[in-house]
């Protein structure tokens, strides 16, 4: 069982893109562009630190840099058993496992940023990163700063984040030195995110989430607010409201995964930051990041060994291989009549249609499920069939 991991803002770089520009998966950034109105290709490949600082920039970059890379990593027929994601990782999770449309996951993040960043011009505030202190002395520091300060996230084991005002993340980032943090780090982030400072954004988030209608999932999510599973799509509302002024339950959410038995974890996106969470959090973990097509090769490697195939018996080649079939074009999808679980696909078979454009499998396989349902509206590139390789 493999967990797919989607960072959150503050893991974006300047040049993250670079590496991607001239990869296949590239065709995401240009439709985000097309659907956001924004040059993200401009974002990803040349904005300096303090541009993407800005949460409104910080957010889309993150979140389509993520989806490209998973969109390189479904290319060699890898597929997760559950998925989570970091705060706005959350979005990217929904996105990934079709409970949001990447059209409607892109003007979703985009409402997002746009709401966060006015909330935190009417309540400026900031982060801070606590090291070596355990979540209930960070609390108690919170607590003692007697201000408008709060734990915003519980990433790790001696790794909690404080938001709130400047007065009073500097207050306790006093209280917590003297109760024997390591360090206190501040953060490249522009608002004091998952605090009582985002209460303005949530009325116009619940409005773009219930415009977004998040659908049901055959792959679930552990959310950061309760730390549960979920997979219908009914109560992401909710959970992605409660999530704005909520404290991030990460550290609960690695260990909610471990307790379901998942053998690997996957961070796809920029960074590597919640790789090292997992480490902290789940003894004798196995974590791997992705940000650069360099490293597929390395992930393939590595998927080997975390779920290694069935012996193989003599004269027999036993490899399960699971394929993706996606939309080549955005519209309405109608399933081929006639074609049910269990049929056997060929390559360059039509499996169905998006209004007049063909929608053919790249190879052979069994067909286990169709994702996408007669009459769905698909983007560009969103999953429309699973299949599996032929024996």
């Amino acid at each position: 069982m493999l967990a797919f991991l989607f960072p959150g803002q503050g893991s974006q770089r300047p040049g993250m893109g670079r590496p991607w520009r001239d990869h296949e998966s590239w065709e995401l950034v240009e439709e985000a562009s097309a659907i956001s109105g924004r040059d993200v290709g401009a974002l990803l490949l040349d904005a300096d630190a303090d541009r993407l600082k800005d949460t409104r920039n910080a957010q889309l970059t993150t979140f389509v840099s993520s989806l490209m890379v998973l969109d390189a990593v479904e290319r060699l027929g890898l597929e997760p058993s559950v998925c989570a994601g970091h705060s706005l990782g959350e979005y990217t999770a929904l996105t990934a496992n079709g409970a949001l449309g990447f059209d409607d996951g892109v003007r979703l993040v985009i409402e997002r940023g746009d709401a966060m960043h006015e909330a935190g011009t009417q309540s400026p505030g900031v982060m801070s990163a606590v090291l070596g202190l355990d979540d209930d002395q960070v609390e108690v520091a919170c607590r003692r700063a007697d201000a408008d300060v709060w734990v915003a996230n519980y990433n790790a084991p001696g790794q909690v984040v404080i938001a709130g005002s400047p007065d009073g993340v500097a207050a306790a980032t006093k209280h917590a030195k003297e109760l024997g943090a390591k360090k206190v780090m501040p953060l490249p982030v522009s608002g004091a995110f998952h605090t009582p400072f985002m209460a303005a954004a949530r009325d116009r988030l619940r409005v773009a989430i219930a415009d977004a209608k998040p659908r049901d999932s055959d792959v679930p999510i552990i959310s950061n607010v309760d730390a549960l599973s979920h997979s219908e799509g009914a109560e992401w509302a909710s959970l992605l409201s409660a999530q704005l002024c909520s404290p991030v339950r990460w550290k609960h959410v690695l260990l909610q995964l471990a307790a379901q038995g998942i053998a690997g974890y996957v961070e796809l996106g920029p960074g590597g930051v919640l790789t090292g969470m997992v480490r902290r959090t789940v003894d004798s973990a196995r974590a791997i990041s992705v940000s650069t097509p360099e490293e597929l090769d390395a992930l393939l490697a590595w998927v080997s060994e975390v779920t290694p195939a069935p012996a193989a018996h003599e004269g027999e080649h036993l490899f399960v291989v699971e394929r993706l079939v996606v939309a080549p074009a955005a519209g309405v999808f109608s399933p081929l009549d006639g074609l049910a679980d269990g049929a056997r696909i060929h390559s360059g078979q039509i499996i169905g249609h998006i209004g007049e454009v063909e929608v053919r499998s790249m190879f052979d396989g069994v067909l286990q499920n169709f994702i996408a349902h007669a009459g769905e509206r698909l983007a560009m590139r969103e999953p429309v069939a699973w299949l599996r390789a032929q024996s």
